[in-house]
């Protein structure tokens, strides 16, 4: 694991500090889209008072936080690019190539740093039809093992988001939205499933961060913070273009890994780009909750 000299610095000094996952730059979004995506993002953690640690791999190592030329190469290369969960990361490392860390890679890559907090677009959930195809993914099971504040707005849309707050529950992860009673859906800001607990403050959120180590509970926590109202796309719209997406997959016989990204892509072709500038919007939405959280919890410490 190599750290940037920024993030090591940072957490040497006991200093706000935010991961930031890899894969939606290598597989979520078109070059050139995704390294101004990427370097936005970095900004916003910034100017909120926290240092960003992009988590991605790339020459036999793991690395937290990256330079201006590995992201723009990141970003470039990512069609060539390893899509690494927890379990592909030796793969990752063992041959050398660049790799985007999902969800579950970047939690665990962060709670190994030392790192708290973790801003990302969607977690990947339950997909549609997992009662025949078991397609359950990988983040649901990290959050109830890694000890990470996880902010995103939400599951993914084109997953099916009942299912997957039942698997977070099972797995004992708390779950909390942000100024809102609901669970949000990704492009729309409420999915119509209710959350437990709500928190209107990111000093609120910390302090959930400081009684969970304090109980010692070896799980992470989930924040829920709804796409800004201007960048919300119509729930009835998008949920129709999702099922477009999901026959479309089915009928192509695509899963697993590459299921997300096709269906991801396709979204954005079926809305002329509509949804891209929406993940776009959300991302930096939430980078700049987990910022402030971020440093609520190094004032805490």
């Amino acid at each position: 694991m190599k750290l940037s000299p920024e993030v090591e610095s940072a957490l040497g000094n006991g200093r706000a500090v935010v991961a930031l996952e890899s894969t939606i730059v290598t597989h979520g979004m078109p070059y050139p889209a995704n390294a101004e995506m990427a370097r936005g993002v970095e900004q916003v953690v910034r100017d909120a008072g926290a240092t960003p640690a992009t988590i991605a791999v790339a020459g036999g190592e793991v690395l937290v936080g990256l330079d201006a030329a590995t992201l723009e190469r990141i970003a470039r290369d990512g069609h060539a690019a390893m899509k690494a969960s927890r379990r592909d990361l030796p793969v990752a490392l063992a041959r050398g190539g660049i790799a985007g860390t999902t969800v579950a890679a970047t939690m665990f890559i962060a709670a190994r740093a030392g790192i708290r907090v973790f801003a990302t677009g969607g977690i990947g959930g339950v997909h549609r039809g997992a009662e025949d195809s078991f397609d359950v993914s990988a983040d649901l099971l990290e959050l109830g093992q890694s000890p990470v504040c996880v902010v995103c707005a939400g599951a993914k849309s084109v997953l099916d988001i009942p299912k997957t707050l039942e698997v977070l529950e099972t797995q004992g992860v708390l779950v909390v939205g942000y100024q809102t009673d609901h669970f949000p859906a990704f492009y729309a800001s409420s999915s119509g499933e209710r959350v437990d607990h709500r928190c209107d403050s990111a000093a609120e959120i910390a302090a959930l961060i400081a009684a969970q180590r304090r109980l010692g509970l070896p799980g992470g926590l989930l924040v829920g913070n709804p796409i800004p109202p201007e960048h919300a796309l119509d729930a009835a719209e998008i949920e129709a273009t999702i099922a477009r997406a999901v026959a479309e997959a089915a009928a192509r016989g695509i899963t697993r890994k590459a299921l997300t990204p096709f269906l991801l892509g396709r979204i954005v072709e079926l809305t002329q780009g509509g949804s891209l500038a929406a993940n776009i919007a959300l991302v930096r939405h939430n980078a700049r909750l987990a910022a402030g959280i971020a440093v609520e919890l190094a004032r805490l410490a």
